[in-house]
């Protein structure tokens, strides 16, 4: 389970900032946190606030920790983010680390890099809550802790200056860094804003049928009062194989085998009838696009990262879908949700009841140098009675987007109504 994160010089993250979804835990020491860390976590703030910047980072280190020994050429350099409203912030290094709890032990990993090299890489464990180095890197430099077998060694005279040394002996098949390397290897996320297929949303139809998905989602789609009854894989006909097939101009050259994509039945009010997946409401849509990592993150026990978890979704379904991981019946592998949201009333109570701990709140707000600060509800003390939402919106949790009215009221105003006062439909006469 994810403990904590931390980040430093990414997007609008310039300074340090911790997520913490464990209260308590320290950087420095082991602490009694066995099954304490937060399944569930909300981010909360305005538009342009540095939300999505925190997911960004999150999953920038996910990628870099996969993708770094397979696409980085030697010399090449390292592709990062730092702050960009300030020159000096190309200067200093982008730092990411992580606090993880894998199999009962502590374990720590991060790392430094700037555009050239891999500044700095640790990681460390605390078996019986006791710090043991497995390797510690200030670029070409190494040092190991003395449970660290020799094998390790060897792996940094083929690691480039480019390349993370935990991508490198993962595949090389060192075990003691495995744990770290498999968390990330199980990261989903879910980004509709990027529009590229989101890790754990790329399945095929054939392979939903085969874990048992298709149904799961059919249930899931018909608890939502979507109208949809039944869902089924459909192979595509010898007609419309060939049409295809003619219309991408293809010769006998290439094995072109029939597609399979599924079709949902609603109920009409003169019987059933299908839509494929493309002709369904954005919100269905959207749901069936969550669903899928959702199941695949509480089947295994992963993290599951949502940018914008409430687009296109109801309230309702949105806490439905937060409590499927906050409950430990629907959630026994222990999957945590890390989420952002516009969404005040998840803030709050929805059918009665709190949708979210005060510990699992969070939110980001920009000063006034675009730096954004990270901060947990917590640290307000709220009482368990007041109302979230309404000392949200008003201002008391900070947060919030400051609105001059009459510069908005101006902006929206049209051009006759900023140059001279006049009403836009007396420039427009005026026009004919």
């Amino acid at each position: 389970m994810l403990l904590s994160f931390r980040v430093a010089n990414h997007r609008s993250l310039r300074s340090e900032q911790q997520l913490l979804l464990t209260p308590g835990l320290s950087a420095d020491g082991p602490a009694d946190v066995d099954g304490k860390a937060a399944r569930v976590l909300g981010i909360f703030g305005p538009n342009a606030s540095g939300k999505s910047n925190v997911i960004d980072a999150m999953l920038y280190m996910r990628d870099l920790v996969q993708g770094s020994l397979r696409e980085s050429e030697p010399g090449a350099g390292i592709q990062r983010h730092p702050f960009a409203l300030a020159h000096a912030a190309r200067e200093i290094p982008s730092t990411y680390a992580i606090d993880l709890l894998l199999e009962g032990v502590r374990h720590t990993y991060g790392f430094s890099v700037d555009d050239e090299q891999v500044v700095e890489e640790w990681m460390y464990s605390y078996p019986q809550k006791q710090k043991h180095t497995i390797f510690h890197r200030t670029e070409d430099v190494y040092s190991y802790g003395d449970h660290s077998p020799d094998s390790m060694r060897q792996v940094e005279g083929i690691t480039e200056s480019n390349v993370l040394f935990l991508s490198v002996a993962a595949r090389s098949k060192q075990g003691l860094v495995r744990p770290v390397y498999d968390w990330f290897a199980g990261v989903l996320d879910r980004r509709p804003a990027t529009g590229r297929p989101s890790y754990g949303a790329g399945l095929t139809v054939a392979a939903l049928g085969r874990r048992g998905y298709i149904e799961r989602l059919t249930a899931l789609l018909r608890a939502a009062d979507t109208g949809i009854e039944t869902a089924e894989v459909i192979t595509e006909t010898d007609a419309e194989l060939a049409k295809r097939v003619a219309d991408l101009e293809l010769d006998g050259r290439y094995l072109v085998k029939p597609r399979k994509y599924l079709v949902f039945r609603h109920r009409g009010e003169t019987g059933a009838f299908s839509l494929r997946l493309e002709d369904q409401s954005l919100g269905t849509r959207a749901l069936y696009e969550i669903g899928i990592p959702v199941f695949r993150a509480l089947d295994l026990g992963l993290p599951l990262i949502v940018d914008e978890l409430d687009s296109s979704l109801h309230p309702y379904l949105s806490a439905q879908l937060i409590r499927l991981f906050s409950d430990r019946s629907t959630n026994p592998h222990d999957a945590q949700l890390i989420f952002t949201s516009h969404d005040v009333t998840l803030l709050g109570r929805i059918q009665g009841e709190e949708v979210l701990d005060r510990d699992h709140i969070w939110f980001t707000e920009k000063n006034e140098y675009g730096e954004t600060e990270l901060f947990s509800l917590s640290e307000f003390e709220p009482r368990r009675d007041e109302n979230r939402a309404r000392r949200y919106l008003a201002g008391r949790y900070g947060a919030v987007p400051i609105v001059d009215d009459d510069l908005f009221a101006a902006a929206l105003a049209t051009r006759g109504e900023r140059d001279d006062g006049s009403s836009g439909a007396q420039d427009r006469e005026g026009q004919h």
